[in-house]
């Protein structure tokens, strides 16, 4: 089986991939159709002091098809007919108007991608030694200085003055910002 691309309305991918893998149920065309994928990757953000977590897409507007292709070397015609008519599909990628297969290089890159777990960590922008104020939690204003970045956790390590002596404080990035 090889992958291709289906070019498909915007912010339409999971809607088109759930109807087409139940169009290739009910058509029973599992011998011909494999794997259908809207490769996404977890992210993490703050938004009004609120810790959220979604899934971007990493190829908007593109669902990735497993299909077996005929002797001939082209979609069986049961198989193009049900794809084209679903709705929110556009176009095989490829050329001359022909869907091409995708490159086995370019299909491990997005298999991969597609495969990855939630291994991605918030991007920090804190450093040793910077200054910074704890904007979330039972130390809300308390100022420190970056003690140590704890990439893995997701967490950074403080020294802030508590009766005046300092005290070390684990904070996650998104409870801390820059002064």
């Amino acid at each position: 089986m090889n992958f291709f691309v289906l070019r498909v309305a915007s912010n339409k991918e999971d809607r088109v991939r759930e109807a087409l893998a139940r169009k290739v149920k009910i058509e029973g065309l599992e011998a011909v159709v494999g794997r259908i994928l809207v490769p996404t990757e977890r992210i993490r953000a703050v938004k009004d002091g609120k810790r959220r977590e979604a899934d971007r897409k990493l190829y908007p507007g593109y669902v990735f098809i497993e299909l077996e292709l005929d002797k001939n070397g082209t979609i069986p015609e049961k198989v193009w007919f049900m794809i084209k008519e679903t709705d929110g599909v556009g176009d095989f990628i490829g050329s001359n108007g022909k869907p091409s297969p995708m490159s086995p290089k370019d299909e491990a890159k997005m298999l991969e991608a597609a495969e990855r777990k939630d291994d991605t960590h918030p991007e920090t922008a804190f450093k040793k030694g910077e200054k910074v104020k704890v904007t979330n939690g039972a130390f809300m204003n308390f100022e420190g200085e970056v003690d140590e970045v704890i990439a893995d956790k997701g967490t950074v390590r403080i020294i802030t003055t508590i009766f005046g002596r300092p005290t070390p404080l684990e904070l996650e990035y998104w409870q801390v910002e820059k002064v």
